[in-house]
């Protein structure tokens, strides 16, 4: 374990123990953002739209900043019942073709606005399932982003896309490589039969493990697996083989995802049986458990549900102080503007979020009509853009350094976040955090509660009226 006044993360079995505090954990559960923008997608309004866009990409077009695209594929062939993403659940894959084209003629209109000139650094396709696409129509889009884009090297690019294994040949895992993805993320969520059945995810251990060394052997620099706790007929038992079998093929990072059983908000959750979820003990055993064997096995916890190995990138991001979190979690990128494209994407470019349209419809007629479908945003004020940078570093560093946040933004911290550093006071003492004259720093049992210490110093939500339902911290 290191020494708990720094930002480094913990890795030992006592680093386990030390993270992980039940009574705390118990105490601290409550509903919060994920943090993945700040402000949170519940502050974006419809005075940001095509036009704001349009202006907002020209003039980022004069800047010489990298570029990180984020590319969605909203098809899935089947429904999981645990998904909240966005998403069109069909078996038509000739729906594909014309959302394709509607993609490529964004992909236009974003270009013609911002130019060739600043360098993509980072590409990820999402979904939905990215390769509900057939290889040539993956093979046509990846083309005609480089036709439109300036890459980075393979070396120096980060190029990742989502992968389902029931959808994934070994000559599709071949062609991705070969059109210039280099890193993958899966999801598994649980290979226990009894768990896929009940959330109708059925994927067996050999085709996923199948796919995951093809990926390896046709030179994917970097694998992400997501696993999920939380689900239906889970025990810390039917988990530890999941976590065996995963540990045993060592992906280079692992993201263990709360299962949030929100039936009003996700329709397909309304299939889930209730009496099968896990009890809140249950699941907080899952979870320390999960931890142990993880931190044991030699990954370090990167922050809420994140977990890399020593020497993966987002890994050496944090060490590095470089650490960032996007729509897509914890990245090494924080330079970029993020260019959001397709159905419901987000981006953030100069200082502003953008929403495209969340209905194919709405969607189709506006990129059809050579219009950006952007629907919803948020321009960041200055206020915003100093508790974004706070919010973010302690997400990311579990530190924040006073001084160079009040060199940043000429403000002195004391006063500018007295009401924060008040409500800090039980979280002191309960050990979450330490505070000195002009640094706060994270300790071991605060840092599964980040969410909660984020919370604090977020402006929007202190004055926000109006309830906003999040998923609980844990």
């Amino acid at each position: 374990m290191t020494d708990s006044n720094n930002g480094s993360p913990l890795s030992s079995g006592a680093g386990a123990a030390s993270l992980f505090n039940l009574d705390l954990i118990k105490k601290y559960d409550q509903a919060g953002p994920r943090y993945t923008s700040y402000p949170t997608a519940p502050m974006f309004h419809e005075g940001i739209n095509g036009k704001t866009y349009a202006e907002t990409l020209e003039a980022a077009g004069r800047e010489n900043g990298p570029l990180s695209l984020y590319i969605h594929i909203p098809f899935c062939n089947t429904v999981c019942y645990y998904c909240g993403c966005n998403k069109i659940v069909t078996r038509q894959y000739e729906r594909a073709e014309p959302y394709l084209q509607l993609l490529m003629k964004e992909i236009d209109l974003v270009a013609d606005h911002i130019g060739n000139s600043r360098a993509v650094t980072q590409l990820h396709f999402g979904g939905g399932t990215p390769t509900f696409l057939s290889e040539d129509q993956l093979r046509r889009l990846m083309a005609h982003l480089h036709d439109r884009f300036t890459f980075v090297s393979d070396e120096k690019g980060e190029y990742g896309i989502e992968m389902d294994p029931r959808e994934c040949s070994e000559e599709t895992v071949r062609v991705l490589r070969e059109i210039g993805f280099n890193r993958m993320s899966m999801g598994v969520q649980d290979f226990d039969p009894d768990v896929q059945k009940a959330v109708n995810r059925i994927q067996s251990k050999e085709e996923t493990l199948r796919v995951l060394k093809e990926a390896r052997a046709h030179g994917f620099k970097s694998m992400n697996i997501d696993l999920m706790y939380g689900l239906p007929l889970q025990s810390v038992e039917t988990f530890d083989r999941t976590l065996s079998t995963i540990i045993e093929f060592s992906p280079d990072r692992i993201a263990l995802f709360n299962y949030a059983h929100l039936p009003h908000m996700f329709m397909p959750q309304r299939r889930i049986n209730e009496e099968e979820l896990p009890s809140p003990q249950q699941k907080l055993d899952i979870l320390e458990h999960s931890i142990k064997r993880l931190l044991d096995a030699g990954y370090k916890f990167i922050g809420m549900d994140h977990f890399g190995k020593p020497d993966d990138e987002l890994t050496i991001a944090q060490n590095e102080g470089k650490l960032y979190r996007n729509f897509q979690g914890y990245s090494t990128h924080s330079d970029c503007d993020l260019v959001g494209i397709g159905l419901t994407s987000i981006g953030y470019v100069g200082g502003s979020f953008f929403q495209n349209a969340k209905e194919m419809d709405a969607y189709s007629e506006t990129i059809s009509a050579g219009r950006f479908s952007v629907f919803r945003g948020y321009t960041l004020t200055e206020e915003d853009h100093l508790r974004r940078h706070v919010i973010m570093r302690l997400m990311c560093d579990f530190s924040l350094d006073f001084n160079a946040v009040e060199k940043l933004f000429s403000i002195n911290f004391k006063t500018h976040f007295s009401d924060a550093l008040e409500d800090l006071k039980p979280m002191l003492e309960d050990g979450l955090v330490a505070l000195q004259e002009n640094h706060l720093d994270v300790l071991p049992a605060g840092r599964m509660l980040i969410r909660n210490i984020a919370m604090l110093f977020d402006e929007h939500l202190r004055n926000k009226q109006e309830k906003v339902r999040y998923s609980k911290v844990i």
